[in-house]
């Protein structure tokens, strides 16, 4: 049995520089898996930040509740490179839509 939901985080911004996303690049979870046929792939410093927030919202925890943006199965976070004059990397903004699927 899924958890009903199927979440499509996709870049929005990159700011300074990194390697691996640009803006459009998406990760698909549904259920309890991360689909890997439609996904790019998955940084592992930005995935750290996104994983405990993805789970609430696979659960049905509410992005408003949640403070993730203003608007119900929309949220906002990014990964937690701060880029320059730090990192040489750069801070990836992701957009969170979550969809009913049952």
């Amino acid at each position: 049995m899924g958890l009903g939901y199927r979440l499509v985080v996709e870049v929005k911004e990159v700011r300074g520089f990194c390697p691996l996303y640009k803006p459009g690049d998406r990760i698909v979870v549904e259920d309890f898996y991360v689909k890997a046929g439609e996904s790019s792939n998955i940084c592992l410093h930005a995935f750290s930040a996104l994983l405990s927030l993805v789970t609430l919202l696979a659960h049905g925890y509410s992005t408003l509740e949640l403070g993730l943006s203003g608007e119900e199965n929309l949220g906002y976070l990014q990964c937690p490179d701060p880029g320059p004059p730090h990192t040489k990397g750069g801070t990836v903004l992701f957009e969170i839509k979550r969809v009913k699927t049952s």
